[in-house]
């Protein structure tokens, strides 16, 4: 491979890790919300997959049941990490061209 070919990889790859930061950026001020128990319980994730919010009806606190209300949580919270693990790797396939690189998303 010729010395030119090798410099414009290089510089291919810097420009995704560029854009792969700046969509990182971007993730972090994105949200996804996701409802347990028909929206008894809301968990709201960002697109880093951190738990920003989590909002429990009152009509669903029943000191006999909290084992329902840890299901709710639990099922709420896991759906909205996976919905927006989705949006990662949507975002994440814009820039890498659907090639699937371990460890990105």
């Amino acid at each position: 491979m010729s010395r030119g070919g090798i410099g414009n990889i290089m510089k291919q790859a810097q420009q995704m890790q560029r854009r792969m930061a700046e969509l990182q950026e971007e993730l972090g001020k994105k949200q996804v919300e996701a409802s347990a128990g028909g929206g008894m319980v809301t968990a709201v994730v960002s697109g880093k997959q951190q738990l920003l919010g989590l909002k429990i009806d009152p009509a669903v606190v029943d000191p006999e049941d909290v084992e329902m209300l840890q299901d709710l949580v639990t099922a709420a919270v896991n759906e909205a990490i996976k919905q927006s693990q989705q949006m990662a790797s949507e975002e994440m396939s814009k820039i890498t061209g659907g090639m699937n690189i371990p460890g990105l998303t």
